[in-house]
């Protein structure tokens, strides 16, 4: 008859073989997608990706560097408006915080196509389409963020900003000096969820941007692909180009996005 112990260290190895074979299986699904991409852009030679940039009826160049600046505005003026907003909601007294915090909470219930046509309308007589302040001024507060801002710094250990204050620091002092530092892991989860989310997007930059020297990447992809000229060969290495922005922010701040979700203080 063999022993409990043994039979106890056989099923572990297979209970650990087993999570490792379906870890395997779901890395290369996802990762499958990429490789593909990589075989049919980049596989086919420098030479089409030289094209993808030298193409007179697609900048797309001038299209990575808008998409650079609009999502690098965007998660700078997110990551500061949200914090500071989410700052106020946690630890500024105000009467009519919760209700402030409130009808921030109500507008995430409220679907983007409802308010799409409104901010073009606001958008468009400000004079700003095909211009960057119609792609960036629009994307600057995120609710959601501001929200998780807030249960972030509830969080936050009062006695620290209690110290500050006896110290002589202000408000404004206690939250650049001793909140900020001490949440970097944070700030920086949301900058990478904001930046990934600013260089995917394409309805808002399919619409205010239309003229070609406005585009971002996604609407110089999709111009790559028409009906007239699907031109695949030319789309699967931009878009192998394209990703790279964001492969790299995420390869260098991916660890940042589990210490952020544990500062929220939505982890249970």
């Amino acid at each position: 008859m063999r022993p409990v112990g043994r039979r106890r260290s056989t099923s572990g190895r297979v209970g650990a073989l087993a999570r490792w074979t379906v870890l395997l299986l779901a890395s290369a699904l996802f990762l499958l997608p990429f490789a593909l991409l990589l075989r049919d852009g980049v596989g086919t030679g420098w030479a089409t990706v030289r094209q993808v940039f030298t193409t007179t009826d697609v900048p797309f160049a001038r299209s990575l560097l808008n998409s650079t600046t609009v999502a690098v505005l965007q998660t700078a003026g997110q990551v500061l408006v949200c914090s500071l907003a989410g700052y106020g909601l946690a630890r500024v007294p105000y009467r009519h915080a919760n209700r402030v915090l409130a009808a921030i909470v109500a507008t995430l219930m409220v679907p983007t196509a409802v308010t799409f046509l409104p901010t073009f309308v606001v958008v468009s007589s400000l004079g700003w389409v095909s211009d960057l302040r119609g792609l960036v001024v629009p994307g600057l507060f995120s609710a959601l963020n501001a929200f998780l801002f807030r249960q972030c710094f509830l969080d936050f250990p009062a006695e620290l900003e209690e110290a500050g204050t006896l110290d002589g620091l202000s408000r404004w002092g206690v939250f650049r000096r001793i909140v900020v530092p001490n949440r970097l892991g944070f700030f920086a989860a949301i900058a990478v969820i904001d930046f990934i989310g600013a260089w995917n997007q394409f309805l808002w930059p399919l619409v205010i941007a239309q003229d070609s020297s406005s585009w971002t990447v996604q609407v110089a992809l999709s111009a790559l692909l028409t009906a007239q000229n699907p031109r695949t060969t030319l789309l699967f290495a931009a878009a192998a180009v394209s990703v790279l922005p964001i492969a790299l922010v995420f390869a260098l701040l991916q660890r940042h996005l589990v210490r952020g979700v544990t500062e929220t203080g939505l982890n249970g």
